[in-house]
């Protein structure tokens, strides 16, 4: 069965750095763009970032641009998300997914998706 498990989450200072990663199983990871996406409280769906399978073409949100970094490690099944000047505002549950295709803004085409972990960025 597909699975994208996500790890790295809890609670960070204003200005502090966390790394996500997420654990695919179950399809073939090295054809997908693999995106992160992220709900904050009361707000809708923000795709944040997103990797192509194989030529390292990235694409990023404008809010996150400059200090998040999206990764991934095809021999691993596993794709990352640095996120360094952390903000109040990036605090949400990010999801990871994948897609065999560019697309943004559309759940329900996206192919596959975690369940989500939290990041919190607080003082």
């Amino acid at each position: 069965q597909v699975q994208l498990v996500e790890s790295g989450g809890g609670l960070v200072q204003p200005g502090g750095s966390l790394r996500l990663s997420c654990a695919a199983s179950g399809f073939t990871f090295s054809i997908y763009w693999m995106y992160w996406v992220r709900q904050a409280p009361g707000k809708g769906l923000e795709w944040v970032s997103a990797v192509h399978a194989g030529n390292g073409v990235t694409y990023y949100t404008d809010p996150v641009k400059g200090r998040f970094t999206i990764s991934r490690d095809n021999a691993k099944n596993t794709v990352y998300l640095q996120m360094n000047s952390l903000k109040p505002e990036d605090t949400a549950v990010y999801y990871c997914a994948a897609d065999r295709q560019f697309r943004l803004g559309s759940r329900t085409a996206t192919d596959y998706w975690g369940q989500g972990i939290q990041v919190t960025v607080s003082s």
